[in-house]
């Protein structure tokens, strides 16, 4: 290449250095074996996150063009070149990535990233998401263990395409993901969490230390509440509201002596033995939600009105044989309506044994009885259901004093950086909410990849923060306030343009170099400062 010439670095430096900080293709190779290729598949591994986190969306075949301008002698390694990370070389390190398994390994790192990074990791939190796959998938009849790519229930809104399922645990303090699961695209999300209690929490429990495991509704099940009273793993649930016990906690509502717990929550405990474990259950009310709710309570009113109608409807069809059996019907209908009542009548219906009309003074050969009646809907129903708004009940096996009613609400609302995670890799810029490779080994693998992209970001993220206050420094937010709490994305942002100038007989010069930058270069090192030199 004639000098003068330029390398783009920008924001791939940081991800680099953070890369090099916890020797992650070190940990890939380790696991992988060594290759006789020039580019290990630890360098292969690097390079696909420098591109995931490059968030241009290159697929495999276009990683050679995308690090053409990049100075992948600092980014990667010495003697690397765009020419051998090609589709070839990336094709064969996902598949040594499923080879080895993806998720034993991504724990690996996880582990490592935690321990750098000195996280205590009080609680992790469990949750899922769909991908939507574009394209037809090719399998052959061995191919009997990677997941299946088929529709099921989608997240993303688009059940006409085939999907898979991504299940992942985060830590509490950053939403860094510690462990990842790849799941068929009609994966139960019960069953999915089920498995995962059963297989991995234990040895999870032990790498992390982990003191709660934190979900929503799915993992409430009795067969894995008993399990994860059986491994001894403290936990931190939403109740569904659809099991009977809860329905009749909620009934007794306006009798529970509610305490404030914080803005806007007030919470009440009750004893609960589900699954066979002993556990609280912590009903509180909302009055956030309550608001929220109430606004769609008639419609909801109506919508499930509508379906009881036509319920009673079926029910004014049938045939009795006798005025009780239509009575008892009645009640068994009354009793399953949410909304709904009765005023209702059983009347006798003669049948006769010729068609058309019966002679005067015929007697009829039977009488059979069917139910008419005119529907309402109580005004004490309404108010039950205005005095149920804004409800929710959350469990725990923790029977210390010391888990409070606010420490139980916070910890549990923390499963927001899962979530928050989720939407970093769905969106448009990270150009990952769909899926391209045909082959189900190396879909498992890519989405090894993404996910470690997320643990990287958050991971940064952390660091930025963590350093900023340690030091005291601060960095300039979108509106040119001074912070300490800057998302990964602005830094990155703030580092465009950043290049090197490589002059004929000269070490390469940082250009575009500006005083934020080298607060973010200050704040995390000697490693980053090497790669920004």
């Amino acid at each position: 290449m004639a000098f003068p010439y330029t390398k783009t670095l920008e924001h791939l430096g940081l991800v680099a250095g953070f890369c090099k900080e916890i020797e992650l293709a070190n940990i890939i190779d380790d696991k992988l074996g060594a290759t006789n290729r020039d580019v290990s598949f630890g360098q292969l591994f690097v390079a696909m996150l420098l591109n995931g986190l490059g968030f241009t969306g290159r697929t495999l075949h276009m990683y050679s063009e995308y690090f053409e301008d990049k100075p992948l002698d600092k980014l990667i390694g010495p003697g690397i070149t765009p020419e051998q990370l090609n589709d070839d070389a990336l094709g064969r390190c996902l598949d040594a990535l499923y080879d080895e398994g993806v998720s034993p390994l991504y724990q690996k790192i996880g582990e490592a990233v935690i321990k750098h990074l000195g996280l205590p990791c009080d609680s992790v939190h469990l949750d899922s998401t769909s991908f939507h796959y574009d394209g037809q998938e090719k399998l052959s009849e061995a191919d009997f263990n990677p997941i299946q790519i088929t529709k099921g229930y989608s997240r993303d809104h688009r059940p006409e395409l085939n999907q898979v399922i991504l299940n992942l645990i985060c830590e509490n303090q950053s939403g860094i993901p510690v462990y990842m699961k790849p799941a068929s695209g009609n994966s139960n999300d019960m069953e999915g969490f089920k498995k995962i209690v059963k297989s991995h929490i234990q040895s999870l429990k032990a790498a992390q230390a982990s003191r709660y495991l934190v979900a929503d509704a799915a993992l409430y099940v009795k067969d894995t509440i008993a399990h994860l009273g059986e491994l001894a793993q403290l936990f931190i649930t939403r109740v569904p509201q659809t099991l009977k016990e809860a329905k009749t906690l909620t009934a007794q509502t306006p009798m529970l002596d509610f305490k404030p717990i914080c803005d806007g929550y007030e919470g009440v405990w009750a004893e609960s033995d589900y699954g066979g474990v002993a556990q609280r259950w912590l009903l509180i009310r909302s009055e956030q939600a309550r608001k929220r709710e109430r606004h769609n309570l008639d419609k909801r009113i109506l919508k499930k009105a509508d379906a009881e109608r036509k319920t009673f409807k079926k029910l004014c069809q049938q045939e009795f044989a006798c005025e009780q059996d239509a009575q008892k019907a009645i009640e068994h209908w009354r009793q399953k309506q949410v909304y709904l009542d009765v005023i209702a009548a059983v009347n006798s219906v003669p049948v006769y044994g010729s068609k058309g009309r019966p002679a005067v003074g015929q007697q009829p050969q039977s009488v059979h009885y069917q139910i008419t009646g005119n529907l309402f809907t109580p005004l004490a129903k309404r108010e039950d259901a205005l005095k149920q708004l804004g409800l929710f009940i959350i469990a725990t096996n923790d029977l210390s004093e010391n888990l409070t009613m606010d420490k139980a609400l916070s910890t549990y609302k923390s499963q927001q950086a899962v979530e928050k995670g989720f939407r970093f890799l769905k969106s448009p810029d990270f150009f990952t909410s769909a899926i391209y490779l045909k082959k189900p080994e190396r879909i498992e693998s890519l989405l090894m990849v993404m996910t470690t992209c997320l643990m990287v970001y958050a991971a940064l993220e952390h660091q930025i923060r963590k350093q900023l206050k340690a030091q005291n420094r601060h960095f300039l937010d979108q509106k040119k306030r001074p912070s300490q709490k800057p998302t990964a994305r602005w830094v990155f942002q703030c580092f465009q343009g950043v290049t090197l100038l490589y002059l004929e007989g000269q070490p390469p010069m940082v250009v575009n170099w500006k005083a934020r930058q080298q607060t973010i270069i200050d704040c995390l090192g000697c490693v980053y400062r090497q790669i920004y030199s």
